[in-house]
């Protein structure tokens, strides 16, 4: 049981998301990849939908669909699309509660999946019935950009802790198994001066690895797959800047993205 007046929406955001690097890194990906400018953005497992609201801020042109089956970060994020959006820029945003395995979703330029949320389809039979609904609701010329991670430290029990300005997250791999690949992780927090909160968010996931996604992209009509590896800085910690690239690294703990193209 989470604090009474805990928001573990506002930890979650400020920990865990950065929507202006995404949009930025949507934008840039698309036009390197499609020689021109995306306009309509669907946000898949879309939660707060904060990234969609990002995206509108772009300009008058960008639209944003959202899509997401739980009733309570999508009344959270209309609750700061009203503080923090103007009308005009959340007309130009359609959350939707549905499922994104729905055939009727709108098309987009660009679709995206983040957070590794897709990791709860854990049988390969249920991902590639997701993929091929997101090929179906593509824009011709649209691509499907979403993360994973992975590395060494995804193998074995572990928690990370990362301090942020008045609290600390806590990134937490509880098991592994390697049968099934299926993994359990959770978020905690801590406020300074306050007692650690435990188990803010749980994912019972899956760990998909690269070359298993880019063989169900593939089989499900996707053309080109390129893969945006992170740079690293001079003490091997990740620069936060992704390029395409043909190799990866070793990594204890890495994160990249896959760019689907139609």
């Amino acid at each position: 049981m989470l604090p009474e007046n805990f928001d573990k929406y506002s930890y979650y955001i400020n920990s865990v998301q950065s929507p202006e690097t995404d949009v930025r890194f949507f934008k840039k990906v698309y036009r390197e990849l499609r020689h021109k400018e995306a306009l309509m953005l669907r946000e898949d497992f879309c939660g707060t939908y904060i990234v969609c609201q990002e995206w509108v801020k772009l300009g008058n042109l960008y639209k944003a669909i959202g899509v997401d089956l739980d009733e309570e970060p999508i009344e959270y994020g209309r609750r700061l699309a009203e503080k923090n959006l103007k009308p005009s820029q959340r007309a130009r945003l359609n959350i939707l509660k549905k499922n994104v395995l729905n055939p009727s979703l709108p098309k987009s330029d660009i679709t995206a999946a983040l957070n590794f949320s897709y990791f709860l389809f854990k049988e390969r039979g249920m991902l590639k019935k997701y993929f091929r609904n997101v090929y179906k609701t593509l824009k011709n010329d649209g691509v499907f950009i979403l993360d994973c991670f992975g590395g060494s430290n995804c193998y074995e029990p572990n928690e990370e802790e990362t301090v942020h300005k008045g609290f600390s997250y806590f990134w937490d791999q509880d098991s592994y198994d390697p049968i099934t690949n299926e993994a359990q992780f959770y978020i905690h927090f801590k406020i300074k001066g306050k007692k650690k909160i435990e188990k803010a968010f749980s994912y019972d996931w899956r760990l998909w690895s690269i070359p298993e996604l880019k063989e169900i992209l593939t089989e499900v009509g996707f053309k080109d797959i390129q893969v945006y590896w992170e740079g690293t800085t001079k003490s091997g910690e990740g620069d936060g800047h992704f390029k395409i690239v043909d190799k990866g690294e070793d990594c204890e703990s890495w994160i990249a993205y896959l760019a689907a193209l139609k």
